[in-house]
C-alpha cells in the first residue's frame, strides 16, 4: 500500500513589515499636528503682513474741526476740482488775496488733512495772506473716501489738479508748500510739472523700502526679512499701487530747475534727514537752501522756532515771487 504524502505550504505572516507600517502611520499621526501648526503659523504671519499693508494704505485721519474763518479770521471759498487725469475728485478751501495772481498750495502729509493742526496750517496760511499770496488748502483723495494712499503716485496727479484749478481762475505764479509725504508728493509732481515755480519742503518723506521699514520698525519690532518683502508683495494687492511705481530713485537723483527750501529736523524719527540732505546736494537753482534743526522733530519745526520759521519761509516765497515778471 502506497503512502500518499500531502505537501503543505507554510505562509509566513510578514510580522516585521506590518510592524514597520504601523510605526510609519504612528509617526505620520504624530507629525500631523506639527505640520498643521506650521501651516497655521505661516498663514497667520502672511495674514498679519497683509493687514499691515492694508493699514498703511488707510491711515486714521481726524475729521475737520474748523475752517479758515473760524480758526484765523480768513475769508475763504469752498472749492471742488479733479486730479489732472480726472480720476479723483478733491475738496478744499481757497483763501484769496485781493488782486493777487500768485498762489501757494499746501500739500498735507500722511494721516493729515487740509488742517494739519500740529503744523499748524491756519497760522501759516494767515502769514502768507499777509504777504498777498492766495492760499489753497485741500484734502488728498484718500481723506474721507474709500481710496487708499499710493505714496505719491496718484497724489501727484491730484496736486497737479490743484495747480490746474488755480491756473483756470487766473493764477500766474504757483508755489507749493509740502509737509512729510506731501513734500515727497510735491517732488514727484515737480518731476514732470512745468507749473511749479518754487517749493518749501518740510520734513520730506519718500515712501521707499528703507523709510517704509524704518517706520514699521518704530511701531512693531519686525525683522527686515521676510517682513519687508511680504509687505511690498501685499501693498499693490491691498492698495492698487506697487511701490515699484513710486519714482523715489528719480526724485533722489533729480536736479530741479526751481528754488527749493528744505526744512528738516535732525531728530526726525519718521523721515531721516539725510534723505532731504542728499536731495538738496543735487540742486543748483538760485535761492535753494537747506535748514536743518539739530533738535527738530517730524513736522514740528514751526512749533520749535516760530519766529525763525516764519521769517525764513516768508522770505523764501517773497524772493521767489520777486524773480518772476
Amino acid at each position: 500500500m502506497e503512502t500518499t504524502h500531502v505537501s503543505s505550504t507554510t505562509y509566513n505572516t510578514p510580522v516585521f513589515e506590518n510592524a514597520n507600517i504601523g510605526k510609519s502611520y504612528k509617526k505620520l499621526f504624530m507629525l500631523l499636528p506639527l505640520a498643521l501648526l506650521i501651516v497655521l503659523c505661516t498663514g497667520a504671519i502672511v495674514a498679519f503682513h497683509g493687514y499691515i499693508a492694508w493699514m498703511l494704505g488707510r491711515p486714521s485721519i481726524a475729521p475737520l474741526s474748523s475752517n479758515p474763518m473760524k480758526a484765523a479770521g480768513l475769508a475763504y471759498d469752498d472749492i471742488v476740482f479733479t486730479s489732472s487725469d480726472g480720476g479723483s475728485t478733491l475738496e478744499g478751501w481757497l483763501i484769496p488775496a485781493a488782486g493777487s495772481d500768485r498762489s501757494v498750495i499746501f500739500s498735507h502729509g500722511y494721516g493729515g488733512n487740509r488742517e494739519e493742526l500740529w503744523v499748524p496750517f491756519y497760522s501759516l496760511a494767515k502769514e502768507l495772506n499777509k504777504q498777498n499770496f492766495n492760499v489753497l488748502l485741500f484734502d488728498y483723495a484718500y481723506v474721507g473716501t474709500d481710496m487708499s494712499v499710493t505714496g505719491g503716485v496718484r497724489e501727484a496727479l491730484e496736486l497737479q489738479g490743484a495747480i490746474d484749478f488755480l491756473k483756470k481762475i487766473g493764477t500766474k505764479h504757483t508755489y507749493v508748500w509740502g509737509f512729510s509725504m506731501g513734500a515727497g508728493t510735491a517732488l514727484q509732481t515737480a518731476l514732470y510739472s512745468k507749473d511749479i515755480e518754487a517749493m518749501i519742503l518740510d520734513s520730506t518723506f519718500l515712501l521707499e523700502p528703507d523709510t517704509l521699514y524704518h517706520n514699521i520698525k518704530n511701531q512693531v519690532d519686525l525683522p527686515r526679512f521676510p517682513s519687508l518683502p511680504l509687505i511690498r508683495l501685499f501693498f499693490p494687492i491691498m492698495n492698487g499701487t506697487s511701490m515699484n511705481q513710486i519714482p523715489y530713485q528719480d526724485v533722489k537723483q533729480k536736479e530741479y530747475p526751481i528754488p527749493i527750501l528744505f526744512i528738516h529736523g535732525m531728530k526726525d524719527s519718521k523721515a531721516p534727514y539725510d534723505i532731504a540732505q542728499s536731495i538738496y546736494e543735487n540742486q543748483s537753482a538760485p535761492n535753494t537752501d537747506l535748514w536743518l534743526l539739530p533738535e527738530g522733530r517730524h513736522e514740528l519745526i514751526y512749533k520749535a522756532n516760530k519766529k525763525e520759521y516764519v521769517k525764513r519761509t516768508m522770505a523764501f516765497f517773497n524772493t521767489a515771487a520777486a524773480r518772476q515778471p
